[in-house]
C-alpha cells in the first residue's frame, strides 16, 4: 500500500506543479490551445506504454510522464472553458465537462472487460494488450482538439500596446477568498488519497479482478449522471451547499468502506461515492473562475491544481502508511475525518452565493 501511495502521489504532484506553470504562461500568450494539444498529445503517446512495463519503476516513469502531459494541459483547458461560457451557467458548463469525461471513462473499462473476457485467462498476457489499445482513443482525442476545438480570441499585452488598447492587468491580485478556499481544499486533499486504494479494498472484500473494470465503470456512470445537474444546481443555490454536501458524502463513504465486510457493500458504496464527484468536481472549478479576474484565470487554475497536487503526494503516502501499520479502517477513518474538517472550514470561508463575486 505504501508503494502504491508513492507512485500515485508522485504522479499527481508532478502534474500539479506543471499546471501552475502552464496556467501562468497561458495568461501571457494569445492562445491557450497549443498547450492543451501538447498536453493531450504527450499523454496519448506515453500512456499505452504501461502495457510494456516490466517493473514498478517503469510504471512510475510512465505515470510521471503521463502526468506531465496532464500538467501541461489542465489549467489552460479549464481557463479556456471559463472564457467560453456565460458566468450564469459556469457551474453547469464545468459539470458538463466532468460528465463528458466520466462518460468516456465508462466506455473504456467496458471495452477492457470485453477484452479480458475474450482473451487469455492469464491476466499477465492479456493486460498489456488492453493498455496498448488506449493509443486509439488517444489519437482520436488529439485529432478532435486540432480540428474541432475553437480558441476564444484573446489579446497579449504586447499586442494591446501596439493597438493602443488597455492591456490585460496580469498583476491584478487574487482575492482573499480564493486563497482561503485553496487552504480548505488543501486540507480536504490531505485525506483524499488515490482511488487506487478503493480498488485495493474492493479486491480484499472479494470483488474479482476481472470485475474491477465493471465496478469502475459503474462509478463513472454515477459521476457522469450527477455532474451536470450538480454544476447547474450550484448556479442556482450557490457553490458552498454543494461542496459541503459532497464532502459529507465522501466522509460517509470512506467510513463505510472502512467497515465494509461483504462484496455487495463495495458496489453500494461505490455508487454513492459517485455522487460526491457530481456535487464537487465541476463546482470547485466554477468557484475558482468566480473568485478571480478573467485575466488571471489560467494562473488561478494553476494554483488550484497545485494545491490539489501538493496534497496528493502526502495524502497517498499517509493513507498507505496508516493502512500498512494500523489497517484499512484506520486509513479510511483518517480520510473521512479530513473531509469533515474541510466541510466545516468551507462553511466559514464561502458565503452561499459566492459564484456572483466575479463576472
Amino acid at each position: 500500500a505504501t508503494t502504491l501511495g508513492a507512485i500515485e502521489g508522485a504522479a499527481e504532484s508532478t502534474a500539479a506543479l506543471l499546471k501552475l506553470a502552464s496556467g501562468w504562461w497561458s495568461d501571457r500568450v494569445a492562445r491557450r490551445k497549443p498547450l492543451i494539444v501538447l498536453g493531450y498529445g504527450l499523454a496519448s503517446v506515453i500512456r499505452p506504454l504501461i502495457g510494456l512495463a516490466q517493473s514498478a519503476g517503469q510504471v512510475l516513469a510512465i505515470r510521471l510522464t503521463d502526468r506531465v502531459g496532464k500538467g501541461i494541459r489542465g489549467a489552460p483547458r479549464d481557463a479556456l472553458l471559463a472564457d467560453s461560457v456565460d458566468p450564469a451557467i459556469r457551474g453547469k458548463a464545468f459539470g458538463f465537462h466532468r460528465a463528458a469525461d466520466h462518460a468516456g471513462a465508462v466506455v473504456g473499462p467496458l471495452i477492457a472487460f470485453a477484452i479480458l473476457q475474450a482473451g487469455d485467462v492469464d491476466l499477465r498476457k492479456v493486460l498489456p494488450k488492453v493498455f496498448l489499445l488506449t493509443a486509439i482513443p488517444g489519437a482520436l482525442a488529439v485529432a478532435m482538439l486540432l480540428f474541432a476545438v475553437k480558441e476564444v480570441p484573446r489579446t497579449r499585452p504586447e499586442a494591446a500596446e501596439k493597438e493602443k488598447k488597455a492591456p490585460p492587468d496580469l498583476r491584478q491580485p487574487m482575492t482573499r477568498r480564493f486563497w482561503a478556499f485553496l487552504g480548505v481544499l488543501f486540507l480536504f486533499t490531505l485525506g483524499n488519497s488515490s482511488d487506487a486504494f478503493l480498488l485495493l479494498q474492493a479486491g480484499q472484500l472479494g470483488v474479482a479482478p476481472v470485475l474491477l473494470p465493471i465496478l469502475w465503470a459503474m462509478l463513472h456512470v454515477v459521476k457522469s449522471a450527477a455532474s451536470t445537474p450538480g454544476g447547474a444546481l450550484s448556479d442556482r443555490v450557490g457553490r458552498k451547499p454543494l461542496l459541503v454536501a459532497g464532502w459529507l458524502i465522501y466522509a460517509a463513504v470512506y467510513l463505510g468502506l472502512g467497515r465494509a465486510s461483504q462484496e455487495w457493500h463495495v458496489w453500494a458504496l461505490f455508487a454513492v461515492y459517485g455522487l460526491y464527484f457530481g456535487l464537487t468536481e465541476g463546482v470547485e472549478k466554477a468557484l475558482v473562475a468566480d473568485l478571480v479576474p478573467p485575466e488571471r484565470r489560467g494562473t488561478a487554475f494553476g494554483w488550484y491544481n497545485l494545491a490539489l497536487g501538493l496534497g496528493a503526494l502526502p495524502a497517498s503516502l499517509i493513507f498507505g502508511a496508516i493502512w500498512d501499520r494500523a489497517g484499512s479502517f484506520a486509513a479510511f477513518a483518517f480520510g473521512a475525518g479530513m473531509a469533515l474538517l474541510a466541510a466545516i472550514g468551507i462553511s466559514f470561508v464561502a458565503p452561499a452565493r459566492l459564484q456572483a463575486t466575479v463576472k
